[in-house]
């Protein structure tokens, strides 16, 4: 099991919660491939930590389906099965949907004008080709909206699928298209508007374009 050495981890956070958000990032972006055997111990050294808490973070990734645990055998990284995005994105559209509705009456002017930056930035990756920053703009626009929503229970559900989409795309799932620049814009003008409906509606669409997308594009690459 390969262990990058030139990385960096945040500071003042639990060693749990360090090693859980290395982990599932090397997990995500596949320096952990699937099916890959996981060793406590040589985790632990990489971190810095105890077995303890890694050991912790590997049961709350077993929880949130990023490893696999077998008891007496060891653990490994889950596969990915790209016919997972028809798990994942719909209950996510759902859930931005509910948090585009639940922040329209209370976001300000100066959010609205931020995620307008940040959409314009996000135009800008995709036309560059840049699909990496791209996603990371598009993941920030999204997790504004779900902040505005105040409620940490659709935050928390959120952020483990938004987990989820990050590492279908690091396997060729996800594929963004200037057709979110539109709907992101569309989102704004809703919350301009105080239209909680549209925004939600628009929300869920968003997310949910992206399953027939990658249809589409399974289909190209078959008649090639």
């Amino acid at each position: 099991m390969p262990i990058p050495t030139n990385f960096s981890s945040p500071t003042r956070i639990s060693a749990k919660n360090r090693a859980f958000a290395q982990i599932q990032e090397w997990i995500i972006d596949g320096t952990l491939q699937p099916k890959e055997k996981l060793n406590d111990a040589d985790l632990a050294q990489a971190l810095g930590v105890s077995r303890t808490p890694i050991r912790e973070a590997l049961q709350l990734l077993n929880v949130q389906g990023f490893v696999e645990m077998f008891p007496g055998v060891g653990t490994q990284v889950t596969s990915v099965n790209n016919e997972d995005i028809n798990k994942i994105l719909p209950p996510l559209g759902v859930l931005q949907a509910l948090a585009a509705e639940l922040a329209t009456p209370v976001i300000s002017q100066e959010t609205i004008d931020s995620l307008r930056e940040i959409n314009s930035k996000f135009a800008e990756a995709i036309k560059k080709g840049d699909f990496y920053s791209a996603l990371k703009q598009d993941e920030q626009f999204h997790n504004i909206i779900v902040e505005n929503a105040q409620n940490k229970y659709i935050t928390n559900s959120v952020s483990n699928l938004q987990a989820h989409v990050l590492r279908l795309y690091f396997h060729q799932s996800i594929i963004l298209t200037n057709d979110s620049i539109q709907e992101h814009e569309g989102i704004l003008q809703a919350f301009e508007n105080k239209n909680k409906e549209k925004a939600a509606s628009l929300a869920r669409k968003n997310w949910i374009r992206a399953i027939d997308e990658f249809y589409a594009e399974q289909k190209e690459r078959h008649k090639s």
